[in-house]
């Protein structure tokens, strides 16, 4: 299996980025971003399939107010493929940001951490704030995502989870055929028509986000991409979620079909200290869509629950890197 890195030249340049490398504990060569500069740290958390296109339009903000810390999962953007596809399950994905928390010196930190997670990211930021609780949490921002049980949720049927084993038998079988006949696919001007047509708003998503989208999943192995899909359905946190007393603001859209608004709906009641903001026709990309209306909700909800209790006291300083 070849671990060559996608050139960096797909990737977007935040303001005073730099790039950083670390070691999964298969010695996986992981990257990451940090940016911005300011008394809190944001963690984001990918979906599955996505390089960060889904930050565009919100990440300038964070940055002015906090360093932004965003890692690539094993398989995606510029990080390694595992030379074993089976070390895609949630235990991996967390001891990845584990590497990444040490290495950043924020598992001992006063710093406060803010996560923000779509999608499948949902998933994986849940179960770092179950088995690390001690961190010093401060907000959740939990997009378009569940937590639990990513395949049985699609289109809110379970057909998608119970064909999985064929579909990755068969991507299996196709190999390097297969991964030149779906990047080829991907990269057909139908392409874009598709997703606009399936799970994006047709008037509100800009046509380069879509590309950047299909560029980073023309580029992912589907046999990685399905491993992942499949391991990531058998993992639940939901007897966990009641515990997690962070501040947490759920966003969910009315048409998003890849996550069913009534498992945000149920996440929000789960979640002990929860707001939830529903958006009128937003989809699984709501993010880059109805940015206006998403933005000024997570400002809101972090100016009251963050930055008005920060201004009372002084705040650390983050780790040199």
């Amino acid at each position: 299996m070849s671990n060559q890195l996608p050139s960096s030249e797909h990737y977007s340049t935040y303001s005073n980025q730099k790039d950083f490398w670390v070691s999964g504990q298969d010695n996986t060569r992981l990257h990451y971003t940090v940016s911005g500069e300011g008394p809190v740290d944001y963690l984001l958390f990918d979906g599955i399939g996505c390089d960060g296109f889904i930050w565009a339009y919100l990440r300038p903000y964070l940055e002015e107010t906090g360093r932004v810390i965003h890692l690539h999962m094993r398989g995606h953007g510029q990080s390694e493929e595992p030379q074993d596809f089976s070390h895609v399950d949630i235990d991996w994905l967390i001891s990845d940001w584990e590497q990444l928390l040490r290495v950043e010196s924020l598992l001992g930190s006063e710093r406060p951490l803010i996560a923000l997670g779509h999608s499948m990211g949902v998933q994986v930021l849940l179960e770092l704030r179950i088995r690390h609780p001690k961190l010093s949490w401060a907000a959740l921002v939990l997009m378009c995502g569940t937590f639990e049980h990513t395949a049985s949720n699609l289109y809110d049927t379970t057909m998608i989870e119970r064909v999985l084993p064929l579909l990755q038998k068969a991507a299996s079988l196709g190999g390097k055929n297969l991964h030149r006949v779906w990047k080829r696919l991907v990269s057909l001007p139908l392409a874009v028509h598709v997703a606009r047509a399936t799970e994006m708003s047709a008037d509100l998503t800009r046509k380069r986000d879509i590309e950047r989208y299909l560029s980073h999943l023309g580029r992912m192995k589907p046999d990685l991409f399905l491993t992942m899909l499949q391991k990531m359905s058998a993992h639940s946190c939901r007897t966990a979620l009641s515990d997690i007393d962070t501040a947490s603001l759920v966003i969910a859209g009315t048409l998003d079909h890849f996550t069913p608004p009534r498992l945000s709906v149920e996440l929000d009641h789960l979640l002990p200290n929860s707001k939830l903001l529903m958006l009128a026709e937003g989809t699984h990309s709501a993010p880059i869509e109805q940015t206006i209306e998403v933005n000024q909700s997570i400002r809101q909800f972090l100016q009251q629950e963050i930055f008005a209790k920060l201004s009372k006291k002084p705040c650390p300083a983050p780790s040199s890197v």
